[in-house]
């Protein structure tokens, strides 16, 4: 029983699939139409946003430093915005959408600007632009939601190629995989990790750490542009608070994923996971119809249950691994 307990401690990817399952389980009992085909469709279309944004919390937490980003919501507000007015000022579909990824690029500048090169600490920096980019998503809609997309943009989260939803099988997947490849395959990954690890060493190793930290934010914000157009596909329409407790999501799903607070430690597989657990926790409460306060307690309390399984595992790996050299 302790090598299977140490087995699962060991390996997140065990624990998630363990978990997964006394999920299902529970969700099947709870409710009958849980494995309905629409039911699982509406999973894929919200899980498709929450995963681009918690792959970038993910790397933001990853790179150390106290990393987090709790504007992830708000840029993803204040991007489906920006494609809107594109789209309302005579732009196509895609000349809105390159957009939209500029705009990405410069709302994560601002945060890698204000962390890495102004150290203003990154929970007080992104605090104040959670504010701002909220703001000017309000004012620039004044809170009328942006509709009259052409029927075409639909193709991208309404319809499906082989039984698969479209945002997934031409968006998330090509978009994980490029993550994947940056952060596992390339420089780039190896070095926000060590950043994460030991910023000391990174240091020394040559590694320019403002220029790496300030990347992170920008990628995250790009992630968050490419949530903004998925969302405004599957809704048709662009609103100021579509993004709003994303934020806080994203950071669930890293921690269950897996993801150390402290930075360097954690494997983006795991987040993959979660997001699939929240995504189906969410989706199996509100089929059950439990009170939307509470949906968001369960959020909170799976964020603080998975912080302390994550330091409990941790020191269970390190006692059992001291007990066998000794």
């Amino acid at each position: 029983m302790r090598k299977l307990a140490f087995s699962i401690a060991k390996s997140r990817t065990k624990f998630l699939f363990l978990l997964f399952v006394i999920e299902i389980i529970i969700l099947s009992c709870i409710s009958p139409y849980f494995f309905n085909m629409n039911n699982l469709l509406q999973v894929t279309q919200f899980g498709a946003t929450l995963t681009l944004l918690s792959l970038g919390e993910a790397l933001v937490m990853i790179s150390g430093r106290d990393g987090i980003d709790i504007s992830v919501g708000s840029a993803m507000s204040l991007s489906g915005v920006i494609f809107g007015l594109a789209v309302m000022n005579g732009c196509n579909i895609l000349t809105a959408s390159i957009i939209t990824l500029l705009g990405g690029v410069v709302l994560g500048a601002v945060n890698g600007l204000l962390i890495a090169v102004a150290k203003v600490p990154a929970l007080i920096a992104t605090l104040g632009t959670q504010y701002i980019y909220s703001s000017l998503a309000l004012y620039l809609t004044g809170g009328i939601p942006i509709s009259g997309f052409p029927d075409s943009f639909s193709f991208l989260s309404l319809e499906s190629t082989f039984g698969i939803p479209n945002q997934i099988l031409f968006v998330v997947i090509p978009v994980s995989v490029l993550v994947f490849i940056l952060v596992y395959k390339m420089k780039f990954g190896r070095r926000v990790y060590l950043m994460g690890t030991n910023p000391e060493a990174a240091k020394f190793t040559g590694i320019r750490e403002r220029k790496v930290r300030a990347m992170v934010y920008v990628l995250a914000g790009v992630l968050a542009s490419i949530s903004a157009i998925i969302n405004n596909s599957w809704l048709m329409t662009a609103r100021a608070d579509a993004g709003t407790g994303m934020e806080m999501q994203a950071i669930t799903v890293a921690v269950l994923g897996g993801i150390g607070v402290a930075g360097g430690i954690g494997h983006l597989g795991g987040v993959l996971i979660g997001v699939v657990i929240i995504t189906m926790l969410n989706s199996g409460l509100q089929i059950a119809n439990v009170n939307s306060v509470w949906q968001l307690a369960a959020l909170g309390f799976i964020l603080i249950i998975a912080i302390i399984l994550n330091q409990l595992m941790s020191r269970f790996v390190l006692s059992v691994e001291k007990a066998k050299k000794e």
